[in-house]
């Protein structure tokens, strides 16, 4: 096939790729380019760092493909009011993740302060908040016990045999979510 040709040019169309002798240049992805990416705040018992980090790095491609922006407690700036940073990102994101472990329900601020902001946000459909049950704990009746968490059917991910198919799972979730607020006639990656 030459460089010309419009078969080869529907191909690289349709699948955003990039033809070393044509000088076509596509954005490697099936997706249309996001204007914006979403927020997304990060909610978590400090006990429960490890497991924040390991979602983060499920998160990467999601990152790199610009369509979320994560943030969690991790990326206060030195110097600067720590109770005011994190209810400035906690009422602009989009997502709220609340990281879900006995340490997270125990913890004052987390669910006295954070995890009730998120679900008014969520209740006055400002944000969508996504439990994601990281350890196994006794949720019944909290205030986000009527939202669909991650990983599917609740099961924690601490108890999966495979924790990346429990981040991974949680991921598709995440993706679905976000489908979901960009109405049916977007499509993401």
């Amino acid at each position: 096939m030459n460089p010309g040709d419009p078969i080869l040019h529907a191909f690289e169309k349709q699948y955003r790729i990039r033809h070393p002798l044509s000088g076509n240049q596509y954005k490697y992805t099936s997706s249309p380019p996001h204007s914006s990416s979403f927020e997304v705040f990060i909610s978590y018992a400090y006990q429960d760092r490890a497991l924040r980090d390991e979602l983060a790095k499920h998160l990467s491609n999601l990152r790199k493909q610009n369509i979320i922006r994560d943030w969690y407690n991790g990326d206060i700036s030195p110097g600067t009011e720590r109770k005011a940073q994190i209810l400035s990102h906690l009422n602009t994101a989009r997502i709220i993740l609340l990281l879900i472990s006995a340490d997270y329900l125990a913890s004052d601020f987390c669910y006295s302060v954070e995890m009730q902001q998120a679900i008014a946000r969520h209740h006055g459909d400002q944000a969508r908040v996504i439990p994601i049950i990281l350890r196994p704990t006794d949720w019944e009746d909290a205030p986000f016990a009527d939202l669909q968490v991650l990983p599917t059917n609740g099961i924690p991910v601490s108890k999966w045999s495979d924790k990346d198919d429990a981040f991974h799972n949680v991921v598709r979730g995440i993706r679905k979510a976000i489908l979901d607020l960009n109405g049916p006639k977007t499509s993401i990656p």
